[in-house]
């Protein structure tokens, strides 16, 4: 009880965060602009957390440095990729389904809940910052995975963003560099960089936290990830099913022939 009551501070700073952020989408009439703040808020609950904090360690300075490091630079990727274009066509079709008053809905169904998400997620940052156990080699094996699936998150949407300027197919699928072994590869890198975290706060002794990066898992594997973005993709790009057919969904593999 203790521990969810030294949690909520995070909260309450992510829900006013979102708060602002949903009355700035009502003037745009785009509730998109609640993606490009999914990492930042994951980072301000880490940051509340450390400033909160009686007496924090390395540990929680090293998972301070992580995620502001993670959460700035999908940001700034998000904020490039989705400059100048509409709402995207979940968020259009959510706004379809709500409407009237997706204007006053959207504050529960889209902003209320990621901020929600988002302090779940971030439970590893809790656990490693209220940790005060020295550093050992599981920190070093979290910190590895981490840097693994940072670095493979950002080559997949480095390679994804440079394959959309130069196609010249609008229906070509991205097949090559590592989405030639995954048809999510940035999604993996996620997943795989937030274990790394949790192994971080598991070396502090939080292993409890693991519902967060199981949570995150879920959502990129059957809610909000994989699932929703081919839900009907094969349909509208009849040569993805053919990709879907001889590529890993999320695990990166060899393809088959």
């Amino acid at each position: 009880m203790q521990t969810i009551t030294e949690m909520l501070p995070a909260l309450a700073v992510v829900g006013l965060l979102m708060l602002g952020l949903w009355l700035f989408s009502i003037t745009l009439r785009n509730v998109s602009i609640v993606d490009l703040f999914w990492g930042p808020a994951i980072a301000v609950a880490g940051a509340t957390w450390y400033l909160l904090a009686a007496n924090p360690g390395d540990r929680a300075l090293l998972v301070l440095v992580l995620v502001w490091f993670w959460a700035l630079r999908l940001g700034v990727y998000l904020l490039l990729r989705n400059h100048g274009k509409p709402e995207d066509r979940r968020y259009a079709a959510m706004r379809k389904r709500n409407d009237p008053g997706f204007w006053y809905k959207s504050v529960y169904l889209v902003f209320g809940l990621q901020a929600a998400l988002a302090w779940v997620v971030a439970a590893p940052l809790y656990g490693a910052i209220s940790s005060t156990a020295p550093l050992g080699w599981i920190d070093a094996l979290g910190v590895a995975l981490f840097a693994f699936g940072l670095v493979w998150e950002t080559l997949a949407d480095w390679q994804l963003a440079r394959f959309l300027r130069t196609r010249e197919n609008a229906d070509a699928v991205m097949d090559r560099g590592v989405w030639r072994y995954s048809r999510h590869p940035n999604y993996f890198g996620e997943f795989c960089l937030w274990w790394g975290f949790w192994l971080i706060a598991a070396a502090g002794g939080a292993w409890w936290t693991v519902f967060g990066p199981l949570l995150l898992s879920f959502f990129l594997l059957r809610v909000s990830g994989v699932a929703m973005l081919e839900q009907d993709i094969g349909k509208r790009r009849p040569a993805y099913r053919d990709y879907i057919l001889r590529t890993s969904a999320f695990v990166p593999w060899p393809p088959s022939t």
